[in-house]
């Protein structure tokens, strides 16, 4: 008797990975509700899906190779500085290369060799030259009043009136740091992707990515709340959750940027 034809099949068959749709290029990017701020998060977790755990395997690399570049005195720091972009843009060519069917594998970590590196370094040694400029920043506000602690040699107990005269220049320059950073953080956010993905230079990166975040104040303020508030879900028990959550939030950045960046 003949097998029937509409019957299902008796041997396995593999699943076949998900190619998402690419969407047009929004160049300017684009603004979104503010709830899109919890979107981006609730997305990134679908999005992981049963790779999960290898999000969390990269996520512990890149703690490591940041963690044991400390052990490299001014080397290993300025090394990261320069080479994390690179790292963060491999991440996100990962991500990029799972949407459209791709598995996620611990090796993109370093795609990022592979593609725009110069440009991507180029934004470490900004990011680094920042860094620097917010030292020397500090260091004019707050005078000479700490230098005896950066020495290591305290001096004796001060007055009340002494200690306020030290706190206020330190208060005062954490500040005016923060002040800076907010739009050098906006800049540099979306940078690495529209690096990679793009092919943006520098500069026209840094550009949009701070535009596009302005347009986008409220989202961020959301998804800002919501990662504060999972955090403290997180640290429950001995702060186990961060493993997942650290990784949830690096490519929640990536589905902000799909959202902003790309007609679905």
């Amino acid at each position: 008797m003949a097998e029937n034809p509409y019957a299902a099949p008796r041997t396995r068959v593999e699943d076949v990975p998900t190619s998402l749709p690419d969407g047009e290029l929004i160049p300017e990017g684009r603004g979104v509700p503010a709830g899109h701020g919890w979107r981006w998060i609730a997305d990134a977790w679908g999005f992981m899906g049963e790779q999960r755990w290898t999000f969390v395997g990269v996520f512990l690399l890149l703690l490591v190779i940041q963690i044991g570049a400390q052990f490299v005195p001014l080397i290993g720091p300025l090394m990261v500085g320069l080479f994390y972009p690179v790292l963060i843009g491999g991440f996100v060519l990962g991500c990029d290369g799972m949407r459209q069917g791709q598995p996620f594998e611990v090796g993109h970590l370093f795609a990022g060799f592979r593609r725009h590196t110069g440009q991507l370094v180029t934004l470490g040694a900004l990011s680094l030259a920042f860094g620097i400029i917010a030292l020397i920043v500090m260091f004019l506000i707050v005078g000479s009043s700490m230098l005896p602690f950066l020495v290591g040699t305290p001096p004796e107990p001060a007055t009340p009136e002494e200690a306020l005269a030290m706190v206020l220049p330190i208060l005062l320059a954490t500040l005016v740091i923060m002040a800076l950073s907010i739009p050098v953080s906006m800049a540099y956010l979306f940078a690495i992707p529209l690096i990679v993905l793009t092919d943006a230079k520098v500069v026209p990166a840094l550009k949009t990515s701070f535009f596009a975040c302005l347009k986008n104040i409220l989202p961020f303020l959301v998804w800002s709340l919501a990662m504060f508030g999972l955090s403290f879900l997180a640290a429950i028990p001995l702060f186990l959750g961060f493993l997942l959550l650290f990784p949830v939030s690096m490519v929640s950045l990536y589905t902000a940027y799909r959202d902003i960046f790309h007609e679905v």
